[in-house]
């Protein structure tokens, strides 16, 4: 007897990878969901689910403690790292206040001239002398010191990883997960333990700015030296040189540009973690901005804000000129002219007695911007005719965005999170990354912070809301407008290199201490990468896709949402996934101003030694940091069939 095959419908044999994924997790939830249902009915996170880690946590910080000072891990390993730092910091201090303000403003400005010309190296020692005007020199110099011996370290320690990533695949392939996962961590989340380990204070600084800032280093040092040109290096070996002259001579000099913008990272990094640092002693100018928050003094903050933005604005103009140098001919003639200038005006600054800043010098900016902050409190907080003021709106966008989200996100049952994760990740990526995201938000569960976790999310979405609103339609703007973009150049320029920290200040002023101003802050600080990966994104639309639309009669909107958005979809994803990981950065931060959540347990943690509530909050951000990654990060497919 002859088989019949039946035809498959054309319907089904050209449905959607995404559509089957979430046929298949549908039948799934249909047979998990009933049985969690029954065994556990509550919405909030099941209590049997939950592991109480604030007893073994409490003993481990104890016994740390109890045997700092005592116990050989402790004296001939952490304490000679502890030391060495200290010992680096304070040399470079005394070195940088043996100069004087007149040596180090001279020795910036010349580096600045050496690298990028004249206008750069005016710019430097304005910036230089502004923080000695704002009456924050000494603390501008604390920061420096602890700067440049973090950022010594964090460019050892990540062209070491970088450099065995680079020439062995297994090292490459061991890496680039742990520095995924170190890549999406909040600031926050690197103090809890070192402070275990080194106590607070600058080591602990150090230690974490190191942990935070060494990654990009290490990526884009893999990415430079993976990335030379075979040809060059199969030149170079047919002249028989040996695997360290290649390395030498060709490899590194090639990837020249890749180290140079992973120094430009780790210099913000570092800088943007030295600030946040000062929550656990590391004192200088974010310790300035700490204590100036703590105590809503706005214009303190701002006056030890300000020197913060001139420090990242002129570090970051140096490395960018000295990576987009062609001539990378070492000149030890201008370094010696540079150096013999700078020993020059110090020796005289000492002979003069001018090494301090002047007193007189200094300008009082700090009662001037409180008493801007009084009238605005006065006039503009609230009541202003038809807008209202600005607490009004923070009470507003809580009452009908924030409380509501996050009510939402409470009233769900804990398996239709789980659920609407694995919904989100598994259409994009694979089935590991939904797994992972699905795994990291029940490990938020297990650690016993579902409600706080959940608080927190529900900021992140509601400023990556906002954010992508704004950022999508600025982008837009600038993509289809080269005026536009002209004039927000130097805008974003100066917005994406402020450290996180100093987008709190403004947020306070305007609007008071809550939820709501961690939302705005977190906003700020994301939308110029949103902005300009949309931007860029649009521009690199191949124009013989729009040449033909517009030869078949399309206005400029059918060629924005018809061929420009589509084609840039990449783009568009990778805007996405940079504001989210960036928002939550801010939203953690914003503990420190009535965020509330997840960052007001770290802060607490931290501020009052309580180490097993800080770790279990700092555990929960990392899971949740992994998780919004996952389901936000397009994943090559494949390991999958038919994906």
């Amino acid at each position: 007897m002859a088989t019949i095959t039946l035809p498959v419908p054309r319907a089904v044999r050209t449905v959607h990878p995404a559509v089957r994924k979430l046929l298949v997790l549908a039948v799934v939830a249909a047979l998990l969901v009933p049985l969690a249902d029954s065994r556990w009915a509550s919405a909030a996170w099941p209590h049997s689910l939950t592991v109480d880690l604030s007893k073994p946590l409490t003993s481990a910080s104890d016994w740390v403690i109890d045997n700092r000072d005592t116990h050989p891990l402790f004296l001939y390993f952490f304490g000679y790292i502890s030391n060495a730092v200290v010992l680096t910091v304070r040399g470079v201090y005394l070195a940088l206040l043996a100069a004087g303000w007149p040596g180090v403003t001279v020795l910036a400005a010349a580096v600045a001239h050496r690298v990028a010309g004249v206008r750069l190296a005016a710019g430097t020692g304005v910036a230089f002398l502004a923080c000695g005007v704002l009456g924050m020199w000494v603390p501008t110099m604390q920061t420096l010191a602890l700067m440049v011996v973090a950022v010594a370290a964090s460019v050892v320690v990540g062209f070491g990883l970088g450099l065995g990533a680079g020439l062995s695949d297994r090292l490459h392939r061991a890496l680039r997960p742990v520095l995924d996962t170190m890549q999406v961590l909040p600031a926050f989340a690197y103090l809890l333990p070192v402070v275990l380990v080194f106590g607070i204070g600058v080591p602990a600084a150090v230690l974490a700015t190191v942990v935070y800032a060494a990654p990009p280093m290490a990526r884009l040092t893999a990415l430079g030296l993976r990335g030379a040109d075979p040809e060059v290096l199969e030149a170079v070996e047919s002249l028989g040189a040996t695997g360290r002259q290649r390395l030498l001579t060709a490899r590194v000099p090639l990837a020249r540009k890749e180290l140079l913008l992973g120094l430009n990272q780790t210099i913000m990094m570092a800088l943007s973690m030295a600030v946040i640092a000062s929550v656990i002693g590391a004192g200088g100018l974010g310790d300035r901005v700490y204590q100036a928050l703590a105590s809503v003094d706005v214009g303190a903050a701002l006056a030890a804000g300000i020197p913060i933005v001139l420090l990242a604005v002129v570090l970051d103009r140096i490395t960018a000129a000295a990576g987009e140098r062609t001539d990378a001919r070492p000149r030890p003639r201008a370094w010696a002219y540079a150096l013999g200038a700078t020993v020059a005006v110090a020796l005289a600054a000492r002979l003069l007695g001018r090494l301090d800043w002047p007193t007189a010098w200094t300008l009082n900016f700090t009662e001037p911007v409180n008493r801007a902050v009084d009238w605005m409190t006065a006039h503009l907080y609230s009541g202003v005719p038809v807008v209202g003021g600005t607490a009004d709106w923070a009470g507003h966008f809580t009452t009908w965005v924030l409380d509501p989200v996050r009510d939402g996100l409470q009233w769900l049952p804990w398996w239709a999170v789980l659920l609407i994760v694995a919904a989100l990740a598994w259409p994009i990526g694979t089935w590991r990354t939904a797994l992972t995201a699905v795994l990291a938000m029940a490990a938020i569960g297990v650690l016993g912070v579902w409600e706080p976790s959940l608080d927190t999310l529900s900021q992140v979405l509601a400023a990556v809301a906002v954010t992508l609103v704004l950022g999508f339609g600025i982008g837009v703007a600038a993509a289809r407008s080269d005026r536009v973009e002209r004039a927000l150049r130097p805008v974003l320029d100066v917005f994406q290199t402020m450290p996180q920290f100093v987008y709190l200040i403004p947020v306070v002023a305007l609007f008071g201490v809550g939820r709501a101003p961690a939302v705005a802050a977190a906003v700020v600080y994301a939308l110029p990468a949103v902005v300009r990966i949309t931007a860029q994104g649009l521009r690199q639309v191949d124009p013989a896709a729009l040449e033909s639309a517009r030869s078949l009669g399309a206005t400029g909107r059918q060629q924005l949402w018809q061929v420009q958005l589509p084609l840039a979809r990449p783009a568009l994803l990778l805007a996405v996934n940079q504001g989210v990981v960036l928002v939550l950065a801010v939203v953690i931060i914003g503990g420190l101003v009535g965020g509330g959540a997840l960052g007001y347990d770290v802060a607490f943690g931290l501020a009052q030694g309580d180490l097993a509530t800080g770790l279990v909050a700092g555990a929960a951000i990392v899971c949740l940091g992994l998780m919004l990654d996952r389901v936000t990060q397009p994943t090559e497919r494949r390991t999958e069939k038919g994906a």
